[in-house]
């Protein structure tokens, strides 16, 4: 029984100082160089090569043409749609 009660106290702590999930992502295809999307922290399909961005890069993103995600939206939550 003491080592279940550990492991959900670890688990717990573990959870508490877990960083926030980024409100922003970008995309990169394989070359690091080409931005293949911008996503929102939430979207359920944003590709295994991510880096989290701030929301002004993410406005910057979107004003040099990179495409938003068309199941999350950013462009929307971000107020920048077409």
């Amino acid at each position: 029984m003491l080592h279940e009660e550990r492991r959900h106290t670890e688990q717990r702590v573990g959870e508490a100082r877990r960083p926030p999930a980024p409100e922003w992502l970008i995309e990169r295809g394989l070359d690091r160089n080409n931005i293949v999307a911008l996503h929102t922290g939430q979207c359920w399909d944003p590709g295994k090569r991510t880096k989290p961005v701030t929301r002004t890069q993410a406005i910057e993103a979107l004003r040099q043409q990179v495409p938003a995600c068309t199941k999350c939206r950013p462009d929307t939550a971000l107020g920048i749609a077409d």
